[in-house]
This record gives C-alpha cells, sequence and structure tokens, in this order.
C-alpha cells in the first residue's frame, strides 16, 4: 500500500509545486523507494488540451494519449517514470465523470453533491494504482482558498482520514517575502495561508517556505512555533541558477529527512545522488556555447515551449556544451527577408503549433536552414513547414500549402502537401476523425511506432531503425507527393509500420536537417537526453567552430 504526500500551496501562484514535487520524488528514488506523481488541477477545463499555450503553457502528452498539465512534464524529467492517463484529472472531468454517472441512474435517483458524489470521485482517482509504488506524490494545482479547488481539499482531508493513521502526510508550500525597506523576511503570510488550510481540516506536516534570502534560525522557529509544525520540518527553498539543481538543495535542506520522518520510517536508508551531481557537473562545468534559434508563434511565454527548452538543455549536457536559446517571432518575417533574424545562429529549431499565424515565417525559416547549410530540427508544424519548403521551392509546387490553413480561410488556396488525418491505426484498432469533431482529445495522440530507413541519418542518430514516440497533431504530410520530393533530396527516413503515415524527413545533402511529426522533447531527461536533441545540439557544436 502506497504512503501519500499531498503538495499544496499558499501565498501566491507559481512557487514551484510541480518543481518540489518532481525533486521530492527523485529524493525518494534516490533512496530505493519507488514513486508516481499525480496532479489535481482545479480548473473546469476536461483537460488542457483545448487552452491556448498563452493561457497555460505547453500541453504534455502521455504515452496512452493524455494530454496533461506541463507539470507532469517535470515529474517525468526528474523521475523517469512514464507518466499514464491517470496521472492527471481536472474539476472538468471529475464533474463531466459524476454528471455522466447522474444521467445513467448510477446514483439510484440520489440528490447529487459536491459532498459526496463529487469527494468520493476525486478519492476514487488518487486510490488508482495504490498498490504499484511506495510513495504516491499528488499536488493540487492553484492556491488554497481558491474556490475551486475546495472539492479537493475536502477530497484529501477525508481520504486521510480513510487510509489508516501515518499513512498521508501533508506538503505545504508558501511564500516568505523580503521587504528591502525593513530588511526583514515576514512570516505572516505563511502564518496565514497555514491557518486557512487549517480552517478546512488539514494540517501540514511540511513547510516549504519559498524565500530569497536565509531564513533565520529565529523566523524558522517562528514559523513552527505559529504554524504547529516541527522546527525540522521547516524547509527553505531559495531561488536556483538551474531547475537540475532542486534535489540537491532540498536535499540540503532536509526535505526528503523531513517527509521520513514525518511517515516515522527509521533508519533511513541512505541516498545515492550521484545521478544528480553528474548533471549538476554537466551543467555548471561546460567546454564552449552555442546559440540555438526557436521559431515560433507562442514566443511571448516561454512555457509553451517547456519540454523543448529543457530537452535543448539536456543536448547541451550530453555535449558539455551551454545551449543559449534565443526565441524569435516567426510573424516577424511573414513577409521580410528572414537572413536579419536568423544569422548568427548555430542552428534553428522550429516548434508545433496550430493555425496559419506565423507559418509562411516559419516556411522562410526551413528554408533559410536549407539554403545556409544550418543544422534544423523541424518538429510536428515545423516538420510539415520544411515540407511545404521543398514543394513550393525545390519539388515545383508553387501554391503547396496545408488543408489546415485553407479550413481557416473558408476556402482552397493550396495545393494541400499536408491534409487533414481522417483514420489511422492506433494498436489493433482504425481511428476515424472528420474535420468538425470536437476539439478535445481528437488528435493523434500518444505513443506511436516508426520504422527508420536504414542508413539514414536518424538511424544513425537513434542507432537502430525501430523506435515509439509520442505524438500530437491532426494534419500530416501526404504520402503521394514522396517520390516528388525525394528525386529532389528530401528523404522520408522514417514511417509508421503501416507505411501510410511520414514521421521523418531529412535533406540528403545537407549536414543535419531533420523533421519530425512527433514530439521527442516530450521523452528526454536530464540523465538520459533525448538522442535527437543530443546530436541536434553536436552539430550546432560543429557549426559553431566552422564560424
Amino acid at each position: 500500500m502506497a504512503r501519500y504526500i499531498f503538495i499544496t500551496g499558499g501565498v501566491v501562484s507559481s512557487l514551484g509545486k510541480g518543481l518540489a514535487s518532481a525533486a521530492l520524488g527523485a529524493l525518494l528514488q534516490a533512496r530505493g523507494y519507488s514513486v508516481r506523481l499525480r496532479k489535481l488541477d482545479p480548473y473546469l477545463n476536461v483537460d488542457p488540451g483545448t487552452m491556448s499555450p498563452f493561457e497555460h503553457g505547453e500541453v504534455f502528452v502521455t504515452d496512452d494519449g493524455a494530454e496533461t498539465d506541463l507539470d507532469l512534464g517535470h515529474y517525468e524529467r526528474f523521475t523517469g517514470v512514464p507518466a499514464r492517463m491517470t496521472d492527471s484529472v481536472s474539476s472538468g472531468r471529475i464533474y463531466s465523470n459524476v454528471l455522466e454517472k447522474e444521467r445513467r441512474g448510477d446514483y439510484l435517483g440520489k440528490t447529487i453533491q459536491v459532498v459526496p458524489h463529487v469527494t468520493n470521485e476525486i478519492k476514487e482517482f488518487l486510490a488508482i494504482g495504490d498498490d504499484e509504488v511506495d510513495f504516491m506524490l499528488c499536488e493540487i494545482g492553484g492556491t488554497v482558498g481558491d474556490i475551486e479547488g475546495l472539492p479537493f481539499f475536502e477530497a484529501i482531508r477525508q481520504f486521510s482520514h480513510d487510509k489508516p493513521r501515518g499513512q498521508c502526510i501533508f506538503m505545504h508550500l508558501t511564500l516568505l517575502p523580503y521587504l528591502a525597506a525593513s530588511g526583514e523576511l515576514k512570516t505572516k503570510p505563511t502564518q496565514h495561508s497555514v491557518k486557512e488550510l487549517q480552517s478546512i481540516g488539514i494540517a501540514p506536516d511540511i513547510l516549504v517556505c519559498r524565500s530569497e534570502q536565509p531564513i533565520p534560525e529565529k523566523e524558522r522557529a517562528k514559523i513552527a512555533l505559529f504554524c504547529n509544525v516541527r522546527k525540522e520540518a521547516v524547509v527553505a527553498a531559495y531561488d536556483l541558477k538551474s531547475i537540475y539543481e532542486a534535489p540537491l538543495a532540498y536535499h540540503r535542506e532536509g526535505l526528503d529527512q523531513a517527509v521520513l520522518d514525518a511517515f516515522e520510517i527509521s533508519p533511513a536508508p541512505k541516498p545515492d545522488l550521484s545521478v544528480w551531481e553528474d548533471v549538476n557537473d554537466r551543467i555548471h562545468n561546460t567546454d564552449g556555447d552555442v546559440k540555438v534559434a526557436i521559431v515560433g508563434k507562442y514566443v511571448q511565454l516561454e512555457d509553451a515551449y517547456k519540454s523543448i527548452k529543457e530537452a535543448l538543455t539536456h543536448g547541451g549536457m550530453a555535449n558539455r556544451v551551454k545551449v543559449n536559446v534565443e526565441w524569435v517571432d516567426a510573424e516577424v518575417f511573414d513577409h521580410e527577408d528572414p537572413a536579419p533574424y536568423l544569422e548568427g545562429f548555430h542552428a534553428i529549431l522550429v516548434p508545433g503549433g496550430f493555425g496559419e499565424r506565423g507559418t509562411e515565417g516559419k516556411i522562410k525559416a526551413a528554408q533559410f536552414a536549407r539554403e545556409r547549410k544550418i543544422p534544423y530540427l523541424g518538429i510536428c508544424l515545423g516538420m510539415q513547414m520544411a515540407v511545404i519548403e521543398a514543394a513550393r521551392n525545390v519539388a515545383g509546387v508553387g501554391d503547396a500549402g496545408s488543408e489546415e490553413f485553407d479550413h481557416e480561410a473558408g476556402g482552397k488556396r493550396f495545393t494541400p502537401v499536408v491534409y487533414h488525418l481522417k483514420e489511422w491505426v492506433q494498436g489493433n484498432r482504425t481511428v476515424a476523425r472528420k474535420v468538425d469533431d470536437d476539439k478535445g482529445g481528437t488528435m493523434r495522440l500518444g505513443a506511436y511506432s516508426a520504422a527508420l530507413k536504414e542508413g539514414s541519418k536518424v538511424a544513425q542518430v537513434y542507432g537502430g531503425c525501430d523506435i515509439e514516440e509520442r505524438h500530437r497533431h491532426r494534419y500530416e504530410v501526404d504520402i503521394k507527393y514522396r517520390d516528388q520530393l525525394e528525386a529532389k533530396g528530401l528523404i522520408f527516413s522514417g514511417m509508421s509500420p503501416d507505411g501510410r503515415l511520414p514521421e521523418i524527413v531529412e535533406w540528403a545533402d545537407h549536414p543535419w536537417f531533420i523533421g519530425v511529426q512527433f514530439h521527442p522533447e516530450l521523452k528526454s531527461k536530464p540523465f538520459q537526453p533525448h538522442p535527437l536533441f543530443a546530436d541536434f545540439v553536436r552539430a550546432a557544436l560543429e557549426t559553431s567552430r566552422l564560424v
């Protein structure tokens, strides 16, 4: 039976609950325990799949096809445990399940209420996989006191009482603001946050306090006294240069020991932190740097490309170089020469996205990389733009484009080199989609296999010809243009096992130009960089040495 750690936050949002949860999971693994991490989000969207990246950052996709919060990316990157559909739930999903049960008559005519029906649904979710791991870490989104979060707080309160004594603990993140005028750290916001938590029946066992300044022993003792926790359970969380310092930093502050003490686990297994020591050595001891341009449409919010940014960092660690990322708005040179914006970079990455806005700039970025022999990695839409560029400028299809852009404009303007994917094979069944289907959860989602062409660049990068990667898209490169494009040098070097869907393209006469329909960034980890990103950064490093 798993031990449960519930992670909540107070005072302000964006304190780093997801990072603290992920780091704690890594520390428990370092002591030999198995872990699983979950996110409970109070918003009423069924999942983040239909949210704008400006609203919620990137959508993280699991192997089994769930569209989830980006914190699940932190969980995977720090623990290496593949997230599942059962590791993410929102208020929208919970209420949807309850209402579906009510319509079916599952509640036998009872009046449906938040307590017990909604809270029971949340508790059923929490109990999934209870016997699979030693520790289950459950992060509650938002902050204590949020109206929409109250059912979750009530559910975890009930859940802790349903379990045997000592089976659940509560970890609360708060802010200790520093007032420069008085030169003081103020503990009152933390006191009020804990008081709010206690008013709904939850008493935190551990306090993690975000602070820009060291916490004096006097303030630490004051927090412990007024918040009813042990002084050793008041853990400082300082700002870090890299998020990958978090496991070692939290260990130095005693977070993992405080958790084991709260569960009365003694003697505690000694941690093996060698993996994280190596990670930090690679981050801080580099032998050079490279400049990579990310040409996208959501560049005003870096969290929109969170996994890509981290995967590039991992690629740098694999090569012991620092990757300096610069965000380039694709719309800026939709109708201009891209050279002034892209010259000086050692590599160009064009990520995924939806809609026509900014696509002409992405096409020009692919052309610039192809003609200047600069390493190029196109992901999802970035691959499609590279194919459209090749069709227009090399294969003679001057009006090449995507059905996606025609659907937006309400008329046919392009030769659809990229078309709406209406049918594909998933496991042993065929999935069918229409253009006017609901947007949520209707894409080609999750892990799919691909077969790589022997002797191709990607086969060398992967070290084999059979791979499995995660997808999130509803438009696909049309295979009927394959012969025409390959005759001009754009090789379809990765295909779906049935040979119907292009997965990877590469230019045969280019030092490093690869487009992939999937999202390799979702599987990259600091201690196991994704091979595509590791080799992409290696190619960028070679380019930097030629400049």
